[in-house]
């Protein structure tokens, strides 16, 4: 336990700044452009000559009839995931090259010779930059799309307080305790779904002599572009989307947030409902996140991940060729 607790510090620091500094600093450019556009707004209204403390919004807010205040709860909840899920597609992008260069970089500068004559099995090398990109990385991505959302709320709040209105009793009409609760559950659910791109990632980063991202890219693109030249599927009387779908975005795209939404049955959810008011107050919850763990897909696509990642062990083993 202590030896996976340095070798996961060891990730970290080597990566602080994409699994640190990436999803903050973006956190902190995202809150600049609310604050500017916020002053654009006043610009434009200055010159429109509009009064921004025009309408009171905590009288609005009092008059507001129960359903209304559930629907402007659900909005600012809609915010708070939309911030979170912006700053997860950043994550999505920085675990993405993590893993093309987890073992292979070692091997390019040659340091995978020292980490081999340090008492450090094989396995555990691998386990833990497995956990870093499944688990560190996105629970800070995590931490920092809640915060910024929670900076967002009040930005705005300070802005309409200049004009002596009291918006917060508005903006934090929602619930984001469930908000963090439901984010925060969806990172095993996405450890869990990124398996088989973590594990394709790592073993071509394992295997390959020289640019794992076109191996890593255009072995499943190509697979796909012959499947769909050659109606491959159709002899399993399954369309030519379904390898797309279930080979190709799985292999590549599923360390992305909400990948995973498809197998909880979300969409179908929404074909069902039938006016806007009950999408938007029954949108995303925390049903939605576990509901994937339901579907037989996200495990065999985790099995089929830690397959991958038992090769990618064997290969760092007896590979150490640059």
């Amino acid at each position: 336990m202590n030896t996976m607790k340095w070798l996961l510090k060891r990730e970290f620091w080597e990566h602080r700044g994409g699994f640190f500094w990436a999803p903050i600093i973006v956190g902190i450019v995202f809150l600049l452009l609310n604050v500017g556009g916020i002053v654009a707004t006043l610009a434009a209204a200055g010159r429109a000559h509009i009064q921004v403390g025009l309408i009171k919004f905590d009288t609005v807010l009092r008059n507001l009839d129960p359903d209304a205040l559930r629907m402007a709860g659900a909005g600012v909840d809609m915010t708070l995931y939309m911030v979170a899920g912006i700053i997860g597609i950043v994550v999505g992008f920085v675990v993405f090259f993590y893993c093309l260069g987890a073992l292979y970089d070692e091997r390019r500068d040659r340091s995978v010779l020292f980490w081999k004559s340090l008492p450090l099995s094989d396995a555990a090398t691998v386990t833990s930059k497995v956990l870093s990109a499944t688990v560190v990385a996105p629970l800070i991505g995590t931490v920092a799309g809640i915060l910024t959302g929670v900076g967002v709320l009040l930005i705005i709040a300070i802005f309409f307080a200049f004009y002596g209105q009291n918006v917060l009793g508005l903006l934090f009409s929602g619930n984001p305790l469930a908000v963090l609760l439901t984010l925060v559950a969806g990172i095993p659910v996405t450890a869990l779904w990124a398996l088989p791109t973590v594990g394709w990632l790592m073993l071509c980063s394992a295997w390959a002599r020289s640019k794992p991202f076109l191996w890593a890219v255009f072995l499943p693109v190509g697979a796909g572009l012959m499947v769909s030249w050659f109606d491959l599927m159709q002899s399993l009387t399954l369309p030519d989307v379904w390898f797309w779908e279930h080979v190709v975005a799985r292999l590549l795209f599923s360390v992305f947030p909400f990948s995973w939404l498809g197998a909880g049955g979300f969409f179908e959810k929404l074909e069902g409902m039938d006016n806007e008011q009950e999408v938007m107050l029954n949108l995303f919850g925390f049903r939605d996140v576990v509901a994937p763990l339901a579907s037989p897909e996200i495990w065999v696509g985790a099995a089929v991940g830690i397959a991958m990642l038992v090769v990618a062990t064997r290969l760092r083993r007896w590979r150490d060729d640059g």
